[in-house]
C-alpha cells in the first residue's frame, strides 16, 4: 500500500483509550459520507483491531493507529503494537471473524526487529462503493 497522508494516533496500550480511536474512526467515516451502518462497522472494526493488539502487547507498549483515505473514499487503517511474542492475532477466533465481516479487507503480519511488531491493516469502503 502506498503511504497515504492522514491522521495517526499513538497511545498507551490500554483499553480505556479505545473510545478515542473509535471517535476518530467515526469522524473520518462521516467526512467521507459513509452511511450510518458503515460508520458503525468501521468503529467496531477499529475497536476489535485495537483490542486484539492490546491483548498481544508487550509491557509499556504504545498502540499506533494510522487512518488515511484513498482517492476512492475508502478508509485505510494501519494499526501496530510491540508484542511480547511472535504470535499474531488468532485468525480462528470469533473476534477475528467479526472483524473480517465488517470491512472489505484485513491483513496482518508480524515483523521481527528488536522484539516483535504486530500489524493489522484494514480497508473499509463506503457502502455505495462496494460491488455486490
Amino acid at each position: 500500500m502506498t503511504q497515504l497522508s492522514g491522521v495517526e494516533l499513538r497511545m498507551a496500550a490500554d483499553p480505556t483509550q479505545l473510545s478515542i480511536v473509535r471517535a476518530v474512526a467515526a469522524d473520518i467515516a462521516m467526512r467521507q459520507d459513509f452511511d450510518l451502518d458503515s460508520i458503525e462497522d468501521l468503529k467496531l472494526a477499529v475497536d476489535e483491531t485495537c483490542s486484539t493488539l492490546i491483548t498481544l502487547a508487550a509491557q509499556d507498549a504504545v498502540l499506533s493507529c494510522h487512518f488515511a483515505v484513498d482517492d476512492k473514499g475508502a478508509v485505510h487503517v494501519a494499526a501496530k503494537i510491540s508484542a511480547k511474542s511472535a504470535a499474531g492475532p488468532d485468525e480462528a477466533s470469533f473476534g477475528w471473524r467479526v472483524l473480517t465481516a465488517l470491512v472489505d479487507s484485513v491483513q496482518t503480519r508480524v515483523e521481527e526487529s528488536e522484539g516483535f511488531l504486530v500489524h493489522i491493516n484494514l480497508v473499509k469502503s463506503t457502502a455505495g462503493a462496494v460491488d455486490a
